[in-house]
């Protein structure tokens, strides 16, 4: 397989995408038709990669959007321009989802200053490759399943004082929540804790009427790309797959709205699979 994408290298976690080469593509790929109106979306991670893309996607559908992100300042400046481009507000707060005080700021000032909130998307996440599973650091294990899992359960408890009928959590879980991955097994696990989460919560809160579904990427072009392999694995990220090729954000971001939109108003508890047609057993 030829290679997709300049070998590249990003020395801290989660990554900024303002250093990526090339940029990834988060622009919306048809004009919105107001499925998200009026409504407030929450969105970890929302600063960059995946987490853009959804929140540039919802603001095109209509809703105002806070993201919370890490520390990545400079990216989550730019998707605040992004939503507010499409002519929604844009609320940004920097602070670690692994913090349960945190979380609740974070859904504070979303209502606070957003004036409600509709739809929770769980999204941020981190992960660090190991060759080596006996040489695995146990404050990595710890950090790794403290932002990916932990985070949901924190961000998800203080959202719900505020979710009603009708709302939607969307969370996103991975294609190594399903196979596997042998040199990520402590992200993977964290990602297969995550279906399980979903589909649990979905049965807890269906008699409130509150729908959660989960988006289980393939390999999508982001800066936790760079940010966790070696410069030759970078450079071959997607290829294996049998599109051929890397995901962009933007044609993930599209699951996100559906589920959250009445569209996928039958739906809850389930998974939707943009990953380059790589088979999966759910």
């Amino acid at each position: 397989m030829s290679q997709q994408q300049p070998a590249q290298k990003q020395d801290r976690q989660p990554g900024r995408e303002a250093e990526m080469t090339p940029r990834p593509d988060y622009a919306p790929l048809f004009p919105g038709v107001g499925r998200l109106e009026g409504r407030v979306a929450l969105i970890s991670g929302g600063d960059s990669g995946i987490g853009r893309a959804v929140a540039v996607a919802m603001a095109n559908e209509g809703a105002d959007v806070a993201i919370a992100y890490l520390d990545e300042h400079e990216d989550a400046a730019e998707t605040a321009r992004a939503v507010e481009a499409e002519g929604r507000r844009c609320l940004t707060i920097a602070g670690d989802i692994g913090d349960p005080g945190f979380c609740r700021h974070a859904v504070e000032k979303t209502v606070q200053e957003l004036g409600r909130l509709d739809i929770l998307v769980n999204n941020a996440a981190e992960q660090h490759e190991i060759e080596d599973f006996a040489a695995i650091d146990p404050v990595q294990i710890e950090r790794t399943f403290r932002t990916n899992i932990f985070g949901m359960f924190f961000l998800t408890k203080e959202a719900l004082k505020h979710l009603g009928e009708g709302a939607a959590i969307v969370n996103t879980t991975s294609v190594t929540a399903y196979k596997g991955h042998k040199t990520l097994i402590d992200y993977a696990a964290t990602k297969g804790a995550i279906v399980s989460f979903t589909r649990s919560m979905a049965q807890a809160l269906a008699e409130k009427q509150i729908r959660v579904n989960a988006v289980a990427p393939g390999p999508i072009w982001t800066p936790l790309i760079p940010a966790s392999f070696e410069p030759e694995k970078v450079a071959k990220h997607g290829g294996s797959v049998p599109l051929g090729r890397v995901g962009q954000p933007n044609e993930v971001a599209s699951c996100y709205v559906f589920l959250a939109s009445r569209d996928a108003g039958y739906i809850t508890g389930q998974v939707i699979h943009p990953n380059g047609g790589t088979p999966v057993e759910s």
